[in-house]
Order: structure tokens, then C-alpha cells, then sequence
């Protein structure tokens, strides 16, 4: 017995030896970039964990030596991380920037607290911290960044809003700092930033346009704050919007677009254009943020439009067919094998699972959208039989077509200043006071340029409405700087169908909100256009008598 218990007693102390090993080389674990330096060198950087600096100091001369000292030997610049207590807690290779703390190591306080670590780095160069690194200190709320090169140096510490960075000073004149003061001047101006302003509900994105080739400065810049107003729609607002002049995004850029991220707390970012599944990928792993394109911003957006079960059976349709495109771009997410009953022998990836699920949902969707139309034909026989003649708006998004289908018909669509407002088509009968015979009036989703190929596809059962009407109103909006590139978006989009619709007139809205120069020249381009302000109801009587006379010669034909 007393040998077991001798024998129990060694390998419990046996079994603490790990945990004792662990415990002594916590305190010195090096961070950072550590390749190419001497074992010499890593020693000297692990024994600036046994420095314990003064409370109410922010750095010591002696200590800002040696760090400049081991700098020197390893021709590399130092990250030193200091709690409020003068403890050494990290100790890392590198810049401010590369060497941040992940965040789930920091300290987590309120909106208005400091993290209570201060970042204490040297510099090769002479020159003041750069962005980056400022940036970072704001990100990881530091209570402050110290910047040294040899006997000078600089310091920052968080804001109310952006960073202050004073220097640059001795080293000695540095010490002498009243730190501690400042740092509670810090957090009080933080405090008071954040007490009275409510947290937003609105998710907050960053827009990044990258222009193509041949595209001219007027175009991207007009794309650019569509794209503004489609992230609006979407019911985000733009923390920062970020401009590449090229069609690619160098690195640079990349660069500048994670800064921004991390200064504005925003982890989705938008491009202006489509992106491939890889791209979206690799920026993703590049920017450490969520990539969201052009398509998927739209397809999001008709998403929360969709309230009748027509419209939300098309925009899964599409989401669906967007999705099957973009399952290859996942990477290893989706390439592990199942398990269970039928997946023994060769096995199936979970890409091969993910795409037949997806497929035959999208195979579902088909029939039922085949249904809608089949459904949809049928009451358009019943009016052809009927003798109805049937009237469609068409037009760009936001060009007030529902504020228009409102005041002849006294409807109450859904009408907003916003892209897509009106998704689901809506149809009303219109009497008019000179002409006894009734007409269906039609409103419908508006187009907008570069359409998604998913959206049109899948919304072919909407769109045929306007292939069946006997007259198209093009509702333009007037006010509108790019109105004459918008038209021609339109009837692009109107020459794809099939078959061809029917005769299309000019309606110009808004024009309340125009000067007589832009009216004077839409009244040359376009001499046989209506022109009304739906809003304010100006015009529509000359629409109505254009309406009877048109109906009048219609039933003649």
C-alpha cells in the first residue's frame, strides 16, 4: 500500500509538470514575425517580460532604451502591450498594425471605456505613426500608442471621434507626462460622445466602386450614387465609399478598404459591379469582411419588396439561381464528405448534396411560376374576350410610375422616393369621363440598368404583362440628370422581350422639380411626350384626353 501510494504521489506531480511548463512560457511567448532573428534575439525579447513599469509613468527612459537597443540589433521594429498596472502582457515583431490583439483578448468594457492596454512600438524611420497604426489604436480602443525612434517619439490616444497625436518629444520629456490625466480626459470626452446618441438600427456598409475600362468619369460617378440609393433601399446606410480608377483593386486599395472597416466598425462591404464566386472569396479572405456585389444587393432588396406569394415565389426563384452559380466559390466549406445511409462507398461531397437540394427546389419554383403565368394568361383572355383594352407603366426605378397609377386610378399602391418601391404588379380599372368604355391600368416593377439575368429570368410571368398590353406609358423622371441614358435603358430592356410590345408613349414626370432649359430640350428630342407631375397632379387631365383619343381610335380599328 504504501508503494502505490508513493507511486500515486510521483505520477501526480509527473502529470503537473505540463502544466508548469505551460504556465512559465505563457509569460514568454513571442508574437509577430519572427523569422530570420537569432536565438540571442529572442531571449532579449522575451526578458522584456520581467519589466514592471510605474502606474503613473507612461514610459520610462531606460525601458524606451532597450526597446530601441533590441530594435537596433534586430533591424526590426517592437511591439510592446502594457496594462494599467505597468505589467508586460505581449510582446510581439512587427507594427502596431500587424501585431493588433485579437479582440477576444481584450479587455471588454462599455462604448465609452478604453481597452486599458497601450501599445509601446518602435519605428525604423523617423516619420510620425502611419494610418494604419492609428487606426488600429482606435479599433482596439488602446489607452494609447507610443512611437519610438531613438531618443525621439511619438504618442496618440483615442478621441471623442479620431485619434490625437502630439510629437514629436524626447523620450525624457515623454516620462514626464501626466498620462494618466489625459487618459481620463480620454474616456470622459468618449462617454459623452456615446451617452446621447442611440444605437442605429441600420446596418452600416462600405461602397467600393472600381471603374472599367471605357467607362467615362459622368457614368461611374451617375453609378455610384445609384448604388448609394440601392443601399438605402436595402435599408443600410454608407459609412465611407472607397474609389479605384482601375478595374482591378490593387493592393493598396484592399489595404485602404480594411482600414476603413475597422475604423467604422463595418464588416460588409459592397462592390458596384458583379463579382465571380472566387472573387468574392478572395476578397473576403483578403478583407477579413463580408463581400456583398451588385446582384446580391438587388436580389436583397427584392426580397423585402415581395408581399404578395407571386412576387416572393419569383425572388427565391432568383436567389436560388444566383446561389447554384456561387456554390463552387465556398471553398472548403462545402467539400466534406456526408454520412450516414447512403453515403458509404465512394461518399458525396456536401457540394454535390448542397447543388441537387438546390436544383430541384429551383425545378419546384419553375412549375409554380409556370402556373402564375398560365394563371396570369387566363384572366388576360378573359378581358381580350371582354374587349378591355389594357394600358401598362413602364419605366426606370423611381420614376414615379405607382404616384402616377395613384392619381388616375386613386389607388393606394405602396409609393416611396426609393428604388424599387413597387414590385409586385398591380392592376386597376380606369374610367374615363369621355369615353364609356373602361381600361385596365397595370403597374409594374421598373427596370434599372444592367438588370441581373436571375431577376429577368425569373420574372418573365411579371414581365409578360407588358407584352400583352395594348399601350405602354414610359414614365420618365424629368428631374433626373441621367433621364435621356434612362430612356434608353428602358427600351432596351423592352426590346428584349417577346414578342415585341406594344406602342410605347413618352411620359415625362417630376417636371416641377426641372428648370426650363432641360424642359425646352425634352421637348426637342422628344416632341410627341406627355408631361405631368404625378404628384402634384399637374397634366394628368392632358394625359386623360390623349388617353380617350387614343381609345377612341382603337375601338374604330
Amino acid at each position: 500500500m504504501e508503494k502505490l501510494a508513493a507511486t500515486a504521489g510521483i505520477d501526480y506531480y509527473l502529470s503537473l509538470i505540463p502544466h508548469i511548463l505551460w504556465l512559465r512560457l505563457a509569460g514568454t511567448r513571442l508574437y509577430g514575425d519572427l523569422r530570420g532573428l537569432k536565438p540571442g534575439h529572442l531571449r532579449q525579447l522575451q526578458r522584456l517580460y520581467r519589466v514592471r513599469l510605474p502606474q503613473d509613468v507612461l514610459m520610462t527612459p531606460e525601458f524606451a532604451q532597450r526597446l530601441w537597443q533590441v530594435t537596433t540589433l534586430t533591424e526590426m521594429p517592437v511591439c510592446v502591450y502594457v496594462n494599467r498596472r505597468g505589467q508586460v502582457l505581449r510582446v510581439a515583431v512587427g507594427t502596431p498594425e500587424q501585431t493588433r490583439v485579437p479582440l477576444y483578448e481584450l479587455p471588454r468594457y462599455g462604448a465609452g471605456r478604453l481597452s486599458g492596454w497601450r501599445c509601446l512600438s518602435t519605428r525604423l524611420s523617423p516619420d510620425a505613426p502611419t494610418v494604419a497604426d492609428l487606426t488600429t489604436l482606435m479599433e482596439q480602443r488602446w489607452d494609447a500608442l507610443v512611437s519610438i525612434h531613438d531618443r525621439w517619439a511619438y504618442w496618440a490616444y483615442p478621441g471623442a471621434t479620431t485619434w490625437v497625436l502630439q510629437g514629436p518629444v524626447a523620450v525624457a520629456t515623454l516620462a514626464q507626462e501626466g498620462w494618466l490625466a489625459q487618459l481620463q480626459q480620454a474616456e470622459q470626452a468618449r462617454q459623452e460622445e456615446s451617452t446621447p446618441v442611440e444605437e442605429s438600427s441600420q446596418q452600416r456598409v462600405i461602397l467600393v466602386g472600381v471603374r472599367p475600362v471605357g467607362m467615362s468619369v459622368q457614368a461611374f460617378q451617375a453609378g455610384l450614387q445609384e448604388m448609394q440609393r440601392l443601399i438605402t433601399s436595402a435599408g443600410a446606410t454608407v459609412a465611407a465609399t472607397i474609389v479605384q480608377g482601375r478595374p482591378e483593386l490593387g493592393a493598396g486599395k484592399i489595404q485602404d478598404v480594411r482600414r476603413a472597416g475597422r475604423l467604422h466598425g463595418v464588416n460588409v462591404v459592397v462592390f458596384n459591379g458583379d463579382l465571380s464566386p472566387a472573387q468574392v472569396r478572395n476578397l473576403e479572405q483578403e478583407l477579413e469582411m463580408r463581400v456583398v456585389d451588385r446582384t446580391e444587393l438587388i436580389l436583397d432588396i427584392f426580397a423585402q419588396r415581395a408581399r404578395s406569394q407571386a412576387g416572393k415565389l419569383q425572388v427565391e426563384l432568383a436567389q436560388l439561381q444566383y446561389r447554384l452559380t456561387r456554390l463552387t466559390g465556398q471553398g472548403q466549406a462545402l467539400s466534406r464528405l456526408g454520412g450516414g445511409i447512403g453515403t458509404r462507398g465512394p461518399g458525396e461531397t456536401r457540394l454535390e448534396t448542397e447543388r441537387r437540394a438546390i436544383q430541384r427546389r429551383i425545378a419546384h419554383l419553375k412549375k409554380q411560376v409556370e402556373q402564375l403565368r398560365q394563371h396570369r394568361e387566363r384572366l388576360r383572355q378573359q378581358r381580350y374576350r371582354r374587349q378591355i383594352p389594357t394600358v401598362g407603366l413602364v419605366g426606370y426605378t423611381n420614376a414615379g410610375k405607382s404616384t402616377l397609377f395613384n392619381a388616375l386610378t386613386r389607388a393606394d399602391v405602396y409609393a416611396s422616393d426609393q428604388l424599387f418601391a413597387t414590385l409586385d404588379p398591380t392592376s386597376r380599372r380606369l374610367v374615363l369621363a369621355d369615353h364609356p368604355q373602361p381600361i385596365v391600368l397595370t403597374d409594374t416593377v421598373g427596370f434599372i440598368e444592367n438588370l441581373p439575368p436571375t431577376l429577368w429570368d425569373a420574372f418573365q410571368a411579371t414581365l409578360e404583362e407588358l407584352t400583352e398590353a395594348d399601350l405602354l406609358l414610359h414614365v420618365v423622371d424629368l428631374s433626373h440628370p441621367n433621364w435621356r441614358g434612362h430612356i434608353h435603358t428602358v427600351e432596351t430592356c423592352l426590346a428584349r422581350m417577346t414578342p415585341v410590345p406594344a406602342p410605347t408613349w413618352i411620359v415625362f414626370n417630376k417636371i416641377d422639380q426641372v428648370d426650363s432649359e432641360t424642359l425646352e430640350l425634352a421637348r426637342r428630342s422628344y416632341p410627341r411626350a406627355l408631361y405631368v407631375a404625378a404628384r402634384e397632379r399637374i397634366g394628368l387631365d392632358t394625359l386623360r384626353r390623349a388617353l380617350v383619343g387614343w381609345l377612341h381610335h382603337a375601338m374604330a380599328s
